[in-house]
């Protein structure tokens, strides 16, 4: 069994992945601000995706999308703001989730939450 670190990883790869398939430009993995991070910055369609990524090994405990919470949007949003300030960003913004079950590279399954925090 991976280590939760390493299917952490597992799961960002296939995340990276999945969205360069959609057309989405990666602009940063993992940046940080403080005690903040937001997994997946990227942008399509001139509007910046803010993406946190949860990946399991099962839904047996709750399905990924259950475990993100207040506090974790707050954070960030307080991430978002830092990363717009600090690059300028003009244009629309959006918060997307990841939620994947990773069994094995050749065995897994995301689903893509749109526009999915602060609603």
């Amino acid at each position: 069994m991976a280590s939760h670190n390493d299917l952490g990883k597992h799961g960002e790869a296939l995340a990276v992945q999945f969205l360069k398939e959609k057309r989405y430009v990666i602009e940063a993995l993992n940046w940080r601000f403080k005690k903040a991070e937001i997994d997946i910055i990227a942008t399509k369609n001139n509007t910046l995706i803010l993406l946190e990524v949860k990946t399991r090994s099962s839904d047996f405990m709750g399905k990924p999308e259950e475990f993100i919470t207040p506090h974790k949007e707050a954070l960030m949003f307080r991430c978002a703001n830092e990363y717009i300030e600090q690059t300028d960003f003009q244009g629309e913004i959006r918060f997307d989730f990841l939620s994947i079950i990773y069994i094995s590279d050749s065995n897994y399954k995301i689903q893509h939450f749109e526009d999915a925090f602060f609603n």
